[in-house]
């Protein structure tokens, strides 16, 4: 084995196998598509590595958006099979999703990896606020708008998910679950839209990336194919386990759980920003 893939190895293997397994739980369970997990995984792996540190967050997001493509597939299928995805908004949503994750892939290549960890951690502790301090009960109907204003909603949800290097469930479960979508229901929808923000996020960052010098071995862009190898079968195994766990537990634990998640996550990052700029 070359020298410094072996070095790559052993500085992501860990990271990757605990972010793999972590990271398809809380796929199948929350519709994040593990990228919440995933991100900051890579991110303190590669951080130990000796590539430029500006690039260390664009590797991160680009291969987290490559293994989520994998991961939503099963998480998907598994909630398909509880009756949890609604076809209906994935045709509504679905296109203008994409032109917003064309449009985050390309802002997230050519930005300052600083900027996108504060735009990760800002979203998240906005979400994590929504989710655990919101009263009342999930409504099973929901609100309705034009499709002007789900138009808008989907490229921003899209934007702000490929930016962040995850599936839509972080912006798009509290978005869903506040528009009157059941929590499940929303979980379920949310691992079926990381497919379609997987694909092609992970396709710019890609094309972003090539001609970069200084990347790890056996990068294609900015996706690190070692750590996808890594974190693919271990996040498609158990994003079962967290589908069979979130149809079995109350809902407001549930909404609850996701939000202390991105809560301990935001703060994670916001540390690293503060230490990047010090």
């Amino acid at each position: 084995m070359d020298g410094a893939v072996a070095e790559l190895l052993w500085s992501v293997a860990g990271p990757a196998v605990a972010a793999g397994i972590f990271g398809g739980i809380l796929a199948g369970l929350l519709g994040v598509g593990g990228g919440i997990v995933i991100v900051p995984a890579l991110y303190f792996a590669l951080s130990l590595t000796p590539m430029d540190p500006g690039q260390v967050m664009q590797l991160s997001v680009g291969t987290s958006l490559a293994t989520i493509v994998f991961t939503s597939v099963s998480s998907s299928w598994g909630h398909y099979k509880k009756g949890a995805i609604d076809f209906d908004l994935l045709k509504l949503w679905g296109p203008s999703i994409l032109v917003g994750v064309v449009l985050g892939g390309i802002l997230g290549g050519i930005v300052s990896g600083l900027a996108l960890i504060a735009v990760f951690a800002t979203v998240a502790a906005l979400v994590a606020a929504d989710m655990v301090l919101r009263k009342g009960q999930d409504s099973d109907t929901p609100r309705s708008f034009p499709k002007t204003v789900w138009a808008a909603l989907g490229v921003v949800a899209g934007a702000i998910s490929a930016m962040m290097g995850i599936g839509g469930g972080t912006v798009c479960v509290p978005l869903l679950n506040f528009l009157g979508y059941d929590i499940r229901r929303a979980v379920g929808t949310s691992a079926a839209i990381g497919f379609i923000i997987g694909v092609p996020g992970a396709i710019t960052y890609v094309l972003t990336g090539l001609g970069t010098p200084d990347l790890p071995p056996l990068s294609l862009g900015y996706v690190n194919l070692v750590a996808a190898v890594i974190i693919i079968p271990l996040t498609m195994t158990f994003a079962r386990v967290g589908v069979a766990l979130a149809h079995r537990i109350p809902r407001r634990a549930l909404r609850l759980a996701f939000g202390l998640f991105l809560a301990v996550t935001s703060a994670r990052m916001f540390w690293d920003l503060f230490q990047a700029l010090g």
